[in-house]
């Protein structure tokens, strides 16, 4: 790698000569403009618009803008002579816990490596303690003719800075949110939480840009005299009106079969409770069911009546079938006493004339 700017790391008392590198690349393919009548290639042509003559570099300056038209000259001595202390020195002015910066600031990446044997130590030592206290730096630095913000963290065992933007270029997210009153269910929260636990972890090596794939494809085939394909691939809709419900199952659903989960099992789903415009439609059902209530009702009532007689006359049933047989034995107890006493009478007469 070639390194794009060179300068030192200012560390307290401590200055760390370092390179800086690149450390990202772009892999987009770009495209050139051409004629399409005769497959030209399109050019631009620097002119001025006072006198229409070409110019080349050498003789392009550059000019500010006023807000009525006007242009204010600027030139390369004139930035130069201002008093820029991070020219050539990335400041370090505090550290931070990483979680304290909002991605949204984070801008383009880089390297910073040691520049020379001597700079090895305290390029260590800024390293170590970086990893030690789990914190990044938060320096300034200029680069490209302005003063930035920058992140130092640690990569592997490189020193890694981001180039932070200045918190006013953060734009308020107004107007942004939907303006509706938006309530979602639990179920549907059940149903996004089951789907993030489906999806899972990915490992983002294993990512790659399909799109730019094909358009490789595409060139390599249209430069070796091949057509191009006569219907463009069916593409995934958007913008439209969803069950959400029945898309989150179907999600769930989808997610584990590519993981190879059962995909008969259903997904969990929490009954919901009518809304109020579906109860005022049902209001003749629920009349029904009352009908239906009290008819249930009153069919167990005379249910239960006629089961009450049915037992009642059964035991008056038994209670006369076992009186007849109490009179006989009363009548037979009776009789048997007067037996006895006419015998009494009998014998006491006997007794008497014995005597």
């Amino acid at each position: 790698m070639r390194s794009i700017w060179n300068g030192a790391i200012s560390f307290g008392l401590v200055s760390i000569p370092i390179k800086l590198f690149n450390a990202t690349e772009s892999h987009s393919i770009s495209f050139r403009q051409i004629h399409t009548e005769d497959g030209g290639r399109v050019r631009y042509r620097k002119v001025c618009d006072l006198d229409g003559e070409e110019l080349d570099a050498s003789e392009i300056g550059k000019a500010y803008e006023d807000a009525d038209g006007s242009l204010v000259p600027i030139s390369d001595d004139d930035l130069a002579a201002l008093p820029l202390p991070t020219a050539k020195t990335i400041e370090i002015v505090a550290f931070v816990p990483a979680d304290s910066i909002d991605p949204l600031q984070i801008d383009t990446a880089y390297y910073l490596s040691a520049s020379g044997v001597p700079a090895a130590k305290p390029y260590t030592l800024l390293r170590e303690a970086l990893k030690r206290s789990r914190k990044v730096a938060i320096a300034k630095f200029a680069l490209r003719g302005r003063e930035r913000l920058g992140m130092l963290r640690v990569v592997d065992d490189v020193i890694a800075m981001h180039g932070l933007l200045w918190p006013d270029e953060i734009r308020a997210p107004e107007g942004v949110a939907p303006e509706s009153d938006v309530k979602v269910r639990d179920a549907e929260l059940d149903l996004a939480d089951a789907l993030m636990d489906t999806l899972g972890e990915v490992d983002v090596e294993t990512l790659h840009d399909d799109y730019r794939e094909a358009v490789e494809a595409l060139i390599a085939s249209k430069a070796g005299g091949a057509l191009p394909p006569a219907e463009a691939p069916e593409t995934k809709g958007g913008g439209k009106v969803i069950d959400l419900m029945a898309a989150l199952e179907k999600s769930v659903r989808a997610a584990k079969e590519a993981r190879g989960e059962e995909a008969a099992e259903p997904a969990e789903v929490t009954e919901l409770k009518p809304r109020k415009t579906a109860a005022r439609k049902t209001a003749p059902a629920k009349k029904t069911a009352k009908a239906a209530t009290k008819t249930t009702a009153g069919t167990a009532t005379k249910t239960t009546s006629k089961t009450a007689a049915k037992s009642t006359s059964k035991a008056a049933a038994k209670k006369s079938a076992a009186s007849p047989k109490s009179s006989a034995a009363g009548a037979k107890k009776s009789t048997a006493t007067t037996a006895k006493k006419a015998a009494a009478k009998k014998t006491t007469p006997r007794k008497r004339a014995s005597a």
